[in-house]
Order: C-alpha cells, then structure tokens, then sequence
C-alpha cells in the first residue's frame, strides 16, 4: 500500500478529544502488538503528540514528555520520547520520520537533552537521525536501550545518566 506525503499534526495532550486519545491509545496497542501497558498509555500523556495521517486515518504517533534527568551531576531539563509506533501496514513509508522530525523539533525548542528507550528493530533508525547510543551506565537500568539527542550543553554516552523515578517502566 502506497501512502500520499506523510501528514502530521501536533497538538497537547490537552488540546486533544477524548476520541482522539481513544484512537491513540488504539493505535498503540495494536502497533505493539497488545505488548502496551496502562503506565505506558500514561508516559505518553501530558506532554506534546505528533500525529501521522494517511488520508483521514491515524497511522502513527509519538509524544515528548518533559523529564529530569542527570548527567555529571548536573540536572537537565530532558524531552523523552514516548509511543512512537506506525501501523504495521504503514511503515518504511516515511510516518516514522514525520513523527520524529516534529517530535526533534519540539525537544530542540525547549529542552536540554533528548533521549528515549528504542527497541531492538528501531536503533537504526534512531542512529540515522542523529540520536547516539548511551554506553555508560543508566541508573536505574536501562538495559542498553537509551538514547540521547544531544543538544546545546555536552553530554559524555559513556558516563552516567539517571532517570526521575515513575510507576512502570523507568526508561
């Protein structure tokens, strides 16, 4: 199935209907296979969405939600990226990168730092858009899947990067 030019819309969580989370938490589940808990539903909220379309229909979606996180002892003000999916049918047709270039240029707008938790099947795509593996150890332990989308202060991946504490999963 060929998809028209990528069409994306953002919009907070608050700016957004009942329905309209419906639809995503809908979308999430099925993308992931039903593998989408509640505390994931509840990461993704609160912070900024960016919506894929293909013609009328929600395809795909990803948030930036603010988090504090450390780094040489020094607090910043991070942009984590939660839920990004695109339907099975829908992928490897640009969605993705929609997605990513909207959510980027949120985190580069008010942030001090981006990172994200990436699945096995999504690390090239996240390295070819700039986001760099974090090596050094992340506390609590974010089994080797975090990356960073280093923006205006200087990060070291091999040192060491903390998380706030949340219900579910940490990263």
């Amino acid at each position: 199935m060929a998809d028209a030019m990528p069409q994306v819309r953002s919009a907070t969580t608050a700016e957004l209907a009942p329905a309209e989370l419906s639809a995503i938490r809908s979308l999430l589940e099925r993308a992931f296979d039903g593998d989408f808990s509640e505390h994931d539903w509840q990461h993704c909220l609160g912070g900024l969405h960016a919506l894929a379309y293909s013609e009328t229909a929600l395809v795909g979606h990803g948030s930036v939600v603010e988090r504090r996180f450390e780094h040489d002892g020094r607090q910043m003000k991070t942009g984590y990226v939660e839920g990004l999916a695109v339907l099975r049918e829908h992928r490897r047709h640009g969605h993705g990168a929609a997605i990513m270039r909207a959510l980027e240029a949120h985190v580069r707008q008010g942030y001090e730092l981006g990172a994200l938790a990436a699945t096995a099947e999504a690390i090239g795509f996240y390295a070819a858009r700039g986001w760099v593996r974090w090596t050094g150890a992340t506390e609590p332990d974010g089994e080797g899947a975090i990356h960073v989308l280093p923006l205006a202060l200087p990060v070291d991946p091999s040192g060491t990067l903390r998380a706030d504490w949340r219900e579910g999963d940490v990263w």
